[in-house]
C-alpha cells in the first residue's frame, strides 16, 4: 500500500468517537509511577530506544514499507505504546497473532493498517471487518471471512499466505492454485480484497543456511505469479522478519515485518544488537529485598546446586520464574549497585539469590537497584537467554505480568528521522 492511499484507509476512523483507553495486565503507566513512588519491581521501556529501532529498520529496507509486528503485548512491551511509538518513526503498519490483540489498538484509537494473521473458528471476524483490520488467509479462513462480509455489506481486506517450508500456517503449493481462484472469485463478488501475499522465513537467522532461504524466496515468487495469472493484484508482497530485514534485503519486497529488531534485539547469536545500530528498549529492575552473612558451605535454594566457598554475605532478590525470570538460568548475570554479580542456585518462583563475595554489609545493602538486563548495566537480554538455554526475544515476552512496564522516553519530542545502520 503506498502512503498517498494511507489518509482514505483512515478515513472512517477519523470522526468517530472512541473512549479513552488505558491498557491493563501487563502493561502500565508512568503516572501510576508517579501515584506510587518506584515500583518494586519493573520492566522499563524505553519509547525513544522504540522509535530509534524503527528509523533504523525503515532507512535498512527503503523503499520497502514497514510493518511494526506487535503481537504478544508488544513482546512483552506494551502494545499500544510501542505501536504509537513505532507509527511516529514511521512504520505504517502494525502486525498481530490475533484478531483480538489488534481490536485492543483499535479501542485504544490507532487507526493504523493492521493485519492479524493466526485464526481459529472462533475468530471475529465480523469484527475485523468491522474495524478495517486486514486478515491473513490460508484456504479455510475464506469462506467465514466471506461471510462476515456478506452480512455487513462491506469487502474484506485479505492477505494470502502461501507456505514456503516453515510449515506452519499458510496455504500448501499443492493447494494455492486452488485457494489463488477461490480468492479471485470471491473479489470478483465484491465480498473481499486481496491486499497482499505473504510467506514467513524459517531460517533467515542462521546465515549459513542462505541456500534454503533462496528456495523459500524463489518459492514465494512463484506463488505471487500464480495468484496473478488468477486476476490477483495484490498490493504488496511481504516475506522479510528482522533478519531478512538485516542480512537479506533481496526479501524486502513491497512491505517487511520487523518483530524483534523494533525492541532492539538481534536474531543472530554472534551478531550483537549494538552492531545494527539498535537499542535495546527494555531494562528488567528491582531493589534487593533483603542481604544477610553465612558460613562457608551454606546450602542455596532448592536442591543446594549452589553452597557458598567462604563466609560470604548473599543478596534477595524479589523476581522468580513467577515473574517470567526463567529457572534454569543458573549463573545469568546480575547487576546491583553498579556491579555484576551472578544468580547462586536455583531461580525460585519468587526469587533468587546472589553470592556478593564479601562480607562487607555496605554492598548491596536493603534497597540497592538491581538490574537483571538493560542499557544501565549493559547486560543483554542475550545473555540471561544464553544461560536459560532460550531466545532473547522469549525472555522478554515470557516477563509476567507482577511486574508492571513503565513506559518512560529518554528523548520526549525528539524526530526519530531518517538513520542509517552500520555498513549500509
Amino acid at each position: 500500500m503506498s502512503t498517498d492511499s494511507l489518509p482514505e484507509y483512515r478515513q472512517s476512523f477519523r470522526d468517530r468517537p472512541r473512549p479513552g483507553h488505558t491498557p491493563t495486565g501487563s502493561s502500565s503507566t508512568t503516572a501510576a509511577l508517579k501515584r506510587t513512588g518506584p515500583a518494586e519491581r519493573a520492566a522499563v521501556v524505553d519509547l525513544a530506544a522504540i522509535r530509534h529501532n524503527v528509523a533504523a529498520l525503515r532507512s535498512w529496507v527503503q523503499p520497502a514499507a514497514l510493518m511494526a509486528v506487535v503481537k504478544a503485548d508488544g513482546y512483552g512491551h506494551g502494545a499500544v505504546p510501542v505501536a504509537r511509538a513505532a507509527l511516529d518513526a514511521g512504520a505504517t503498519w502494525l502486525g498481530l497473532a490475533h484478531v483480538s490483540e489488534a481490536l485492543v489498538l483499535r479501542e485504544a484509537g490507532i487507526s493504523a493498517p493492521m493485519l492479524a494473521w493466526l485464526h481459529t473458528r472462533d475468530t471475529p471476524f465480523g469484527r475485523a471487518v468491522e474495524e478495517n483490520i486486514d486478515l491473513g488467509a490460508s484456504g479455510w479462513e475464506l469462506e467465514p471471512i466471506a461471510a462476515a462480509a456478506q452480512r455487513l455489506e462491506r469487502p474484506a481486506r485479505v492477505h494470502l499466505k502461501i507456505d514456503t517450508g516453515l510449515g506452519r500456517n499458510g496455504c500448501t503449493l499443492e493447494d494455492w492454485p486452488q485457494v489463488v481462484e477461490r480468492a479471485a472469485a470471491l473479489q470478483e463478488a465484491g465480498l473481499i480484497r486481496v491486499v497482499g501475499i505473504f510467506s514467513h522465513l524459517a531460517v533467515a537467522d542462521e546465515e549459513e543456511r542462505e541456500a534454503e532461504t533462496d528456495d523459500q524466496l524463489r518459492l514465494f515468487h512463484g506463488a505471487v505469479e500464480t495468484a496473478r495469472e488468477a486476476g490477483l493484484r495484490p498490493d504488496v508482497r511481504h516475506i522479510a522478519n528482522t533478519p531478512g530485514i538485516l542480512d537479506r534485503p533481496d526479501t524486502h519486497l513491497d512491505l517487511v515485518r520487523a518483530g524483534l529488531g523494533i525492541y532492539g534485539l538481534t536474531p543472530f547469536p554472534d551478531r550483537p544488537a549494538s552492531e545494527f545500530g539498535l537499542r535495546p528498549a527494555m531494562s528488567v529492575t528491582t531493589t534487593v529485598a533483603q542481604n544477610k552473612a553465612v558460613g562457608p558451605g551454606h546450602g542455596v535454594s532448592y536442591g543446594y546446586r549452589y553452597r557458598t566457598t567462604a563466609a560470604t554475605r548473599l543478596a534477595l532478590i524479589p523476581l522468580g520464574y513467577g515473574d517470567g525470570v526463567p529457572r534454569p538460568a543458573l549463573e545469568a548475570p546480575v547487576s546491583i549497585g553498579g556491579q555484576r554479580y551472578a544468580v547462586a542456585g536455583r531461580i525460585a518462583m519468587d526469587q533468587f539469590v546472589v553470592d556478593l563475595g564479601t562480607e562487607d554489609p555496605a554492598v548491596a545493602p536493603v534497597g540497592a537497584a538491581v538490574e537483571l538486563f538493560g542499557p544501565k548495566s549493559g547486560i543483554t537480554a542475550d545473555e540471561w537467554a544464553s544461560a536459560a538455554g532460550t531466545i532473547n526475544y522469549e525472555l522478554v515476552t515470557r516477563i509476567g505480568s507482577r511486574v508492571p512496564r513503565i513506559h518512560v522516553d529518554t528523548q520526549p519530542g525528539v524526530d526519530a528521522g531518517t538513520q542509517s545502520l552500520p555498513g549500509r
